[in-house]
Parts: structure tokens; sequence; C-alpha cells
């Protein structure tokens, strides 16, 4: 046996990696160009075959904070003293998202099995952050907006509260066009991908065309300038509207890394020897139930440096640039209606509020135009969101229960899809019960929850890791600034649920 620096002991076979889960086996990380199926992993290919997991991240990320949470703030409240939050949100969940991916890559575990190897093991932590996860995502907010879009889309006008039922039953449509997406897929994650290049697309393109031709530069500028203002709040928001604002900008703060999986499913690093969950149309693609990890020597040293300036890439070339993107053009846009229709949006009307304004000053075309891209980042949210559950449940099972791998006989699919059809139902009937601005609220509230133990799970984890693997300190220290900013967040939102007042009001 070896030890090395940080006290571990490694077998010829086997790498033990924290608690009550199984040694990694030990393996050789995969070439990239293997992987892809290339013969050099240029620009262009990397493009075409390399990203795509940030894509289903920013595709979730598109919708409720940069469609609804932000141009709500905004509308509200204008850019002094909130883009500060919102570039501060963005830059602490890139760094975030890198150390769950890099868990990932390094040992084909997906986060959700991966928290198992935590003290006191998986017995709490499994079932815990699926919890989580469902509490945190179940409530379907994104759907019912979406739904409000494609009713207005369908009728020439907006909702009003005669038309809920109406919108809540196209919300559940649109759910169900999730299932056919997946079931149609040959792998899901390639599906997704596939999908969201389409979405992303078209939303970033439409709505940068629209913005450059109806907004003025003085609000160009003025949304820029609050990125890097850093002043206080303005005056009446309370540290629990902020918190749902930081807490859906880019993605979902402390509970991104249920997301990240999708990294083992392209088969980044160890991921391509662990397996993914393949659609209806796909072969049955067997998932290992534990992870596997690589040797520490010179050759996985050079193809890690590899793997994890792909990542990198991924993450700040796609995922952080598009969600800077993704804040800023719709809040411009929603600025520019506060001003053209003299008043500000609701948390009932915000889904359409942009529309209704651009209506009345510009006509029609503008109404459909951006109705259909409302509509389409709302349904590339949930998308995403109604599949991650799905996927996670799934994943946690199969990886902590023989006896569900029995069941299914070594195919996750026999489950994956059932399952999805019983989600949807609890998710439609949760519709039913509030607006989709509050269900997005108490999501984004609860994504600031993870924010208080997962980045602590991961320092553990990600210490533990081969040596080549392992983060700096400064990466550390950025995994503690999440637990500090968005776990502030959260403490308000909790004290405010108890108590009927905000901690802080500004």
């Amino acid at each position: 046996m070896a030890i090395d620096s940080a006290g571990l002991e490694a077998s010829r076979g086997a790498f033990p990696l924290g608690v009550s889960r199984p040694d990694l086996e030990l393996r050789d990380l995969p070439e990239p160009e293997a992987v892809f199926g290339v013969e050099r992993l240029g620009f262009k290919n990397i493009i075409k075959f390399a990203v795509g997991p940030s894509l289903i991240a920013l595709g979730i990320s598109i919708g409720s904070g940069e469609w609804l949470l932000g141009p709500l703030n905004i509308g509200q409240f204008g850019f002094e003293g909130l883009g500060w939050v919102i570039l501060v949100s963005a830059l602490l969940q890139v760094f975030y998202n890198i150390e769950c991916a890099r868990y990932v890559l390094a040992t084909g575990e997906v986060p959700v099995v991966g928290w198992g190897r935590v003290p006191p093991g998986f017995k709490f932590w499994v079932p815990f952050s699926v919890f989580v996860v469902f509490f945190a995502f179940i409530w379907g907010g994104w759907a019912a907006g979406a739904g409000q879009g494609l009713f207005a889309l369908l009728n020439g006008r907006v909702a009003t509260d005669a038309d809920l039922s109406q919108v809540r039953w196209l919300a559940i449509g649109l759910l169900a066009l999730v299932f056919v997406i997946t079931a149609l897929a040959r792998r899901v994650s390639r599906g997704l991908e596939l999908v969201n290049w389409v979405l992303i697309g078209s939303i970033v393109i439409v709505l940068l065309i629209v913005d450059l031709v109806i907004v003025p530069f003085e609000l160009w500028w003025e949304a820029i300038r609050g990125f890097f203002t850093f002043t206080a709040p303005p005056e009446g928001i309370t540290a629990t509207q902020l918190g749902a604002l930081a807490g859906f900008t880019a993605l979902a703060s402390g509970l991104n890394w249920y997301v990240m999986g999708h990294y083992r499913d392209k088969g980044y690093g160890m991921g391509h020897h662990t397996g993914y969950i393949a659609g209806m149309r796909g072969t049955q693609h067997e998932i290992m139930s534990s992870g596997t990890t690589f040797p520490d020597d010179e050759k996985n040293e050079r193809l890690w440096r590899r793997w994890y300036r792909l990542l990198l890439v991924d993450m700040w070339g796609i995922f952080f640039v598009g969600a800077m993107l993704g804040m800023l053009l719709p809040t411009i846009l929603m600025r520019h209606a506060v001003e053209i229709s003299g008043t500000t949006p609701t948390e009932a009307n915000v889904p359409t509020f942009i529309a209704g304004a651009l209506d009345a000053e510009y006509g029609r075309f503008l109404f459909y135009v951006v109705l259909l891209m409302g509509t389409f980042i709302l349904f590339s949210t949930q998308l995403g969101i109604f599949e991650a559950m799905i996927r996670n449940f799934t994943d946690a099972a199969h990886g902590t229960s023989s006896r569900f791998r029995n069941l299914v006989s070594g195919d996750p699919r026999r489950f994956y899809y059932p399952f999805m059809v019983f989600v949807l139902i609890v998710v439609g009937i949760l519709l039913f019960q509030q607006l989709p601005v509050d269900l997005i609220q108490i999501s984004a509230n609860m994504s600031n929850l993870g924010a208080l133990m997962f980045p602590f799970a991961l320092i553990y984890l990600n210490r533990r890791l081969p040596r080549a693997a392992r983060p700096k300190v400064r990466h550390y220290v950025l995994l503690l600034l999440n637990f500090l900013f968005f776990g502030f967040f959260f403490v308000n939102f909790v004290v405010e649920k108890i108590t009927g007042e905000a901690l802080v009001v500004f």
C-alpha cells in the first residue's frame, strides 16, 4: 500500500475515497479525441462535440433569474445596487460549478451519489440531497410561466385571472413535451444539448436584435455600469427578494450540482468509463454503480490538464458569457418596457409584461416575438429542471441500491421514464396552487440552502482526489465565499417565513 501526502491509502487496483461507498476502480483517463471520435480536437470540434453540459445548465439558467426574477426586480428598482449582485452571483456560481464538475471528471460519479462518501455516509446524504432538489424544483413555476406566454401566443392577448386554468393545462402540455424530447433521444444528455442549442441560439440572437433596434443606448450603459457599481441595494427591497435574484442568477446557487451529472453522460474524463442514461431510441448502456478514477502518473496528469481545460472552456466560454447575456438582454428590455408603459411589473404579470408594453408601443409583431422568446426561455428552463429531478433520483437509487439495480435489470430507463410520468402528474397538481413567480421565489431561496452545506462536502471530496485533480487553495476560499454569500440569503428567507418580517430591509 502507498500513502500519499493527504494521508490517503491507494491499493494497486482501487482508490479509497470517503466513507460508506465502494473504493474507486483505477483506470487511465481517456484521450479526448477518442471520446468524441475526432482526429484532432481543434476549436471547431470543441464547439461541435466537446461543449454541451454547460448548455443544459444555461438552458435552465436563462429563465428563472434572467426572464422572471431579474426583470421583475430591475423593472421595479433599476440596475443600481442590483447589478453587482447579479455579477457576483454569476462569478461565484461558475467557480462552484467547476468544483462540482471537477469531482465528476475525476471519478465518473455524479454528485448526488458522490455526496454519499461524505460523513456520516450515503444513508443521510443521498436521500437528503434528493429531497432538497425535489423540494426546490418540483413546483413547476417555469412551466406555468411558459404556459402564460403560450396562452398569449395562441389567443393574441395576455391571460387574465379567468384564464388561469387554461394556462396551467398548457403548462402541463409543455411538461409532457419534455417526456417526448427525452424519449426520442438516443442519449438523453445529447438530446437536451441539441434542443438547447436551438432554443438558446434563437433567444440570444432575437433578443439582441430587438434590444439593438428599440432600447436606447442610455439603458445599455445603465445596465453595464450597474454590474460594476458596488452600492447599497435600492431602498425598499428586502434581502429575501435579493436572495431570490442571487439564487437564480446564472443557475441555482448551492444546488447547481444537480445538473453537473451531464459531464458524466457527455463522457468527460472518467465519466467515459462509467456510462450514461440512454433514450428510448438508444441501446441499453449500463451505468456503473460506483465510480472510477485514475492513477497518479505523468500520462494521466497530462490528460487531466486537457480535460480540465475543456471544462474551463465550457464553463467560462459558454455558461458565464451566456448567463450574463441572458441577464443583460431581458433586463434592459424590461427597463425600456417600464419607461414606455409608465408602469412596473408585478409577480402576477412579469412573464408577459414586456410583450404587453411593446404591443402598445410598437404593435403586434413585437408582441408575438417577445412572447415566443419568453415561452422558449421558460420552457428551456423547465426542460432542464424537470429532467434533472428525474435523473438525480434515478442515479441516486441506481448508485446506492443493489435491489434497485436488480429490479431494473441494469437498465435505468425502466425506472427513469415511468417515474417521469409520475412526477409530471405531481407537478401538474402543484401548478394549480400558486402564481408562477411565487413558486420560483420559493425555489430560488431553497437553492441558497444548498450553499450552507454542499461547498463543505465538495471540499471534503475534492481534497481527496488523485493529486493532479485536487483544487488549489484559492478554490477552497471561493467555495467558502459561496457559503457566506448565498447562505446569508437563505438565513434571511427562513427568518422572514417564521417571523413574517425580513431580517434585512434596505
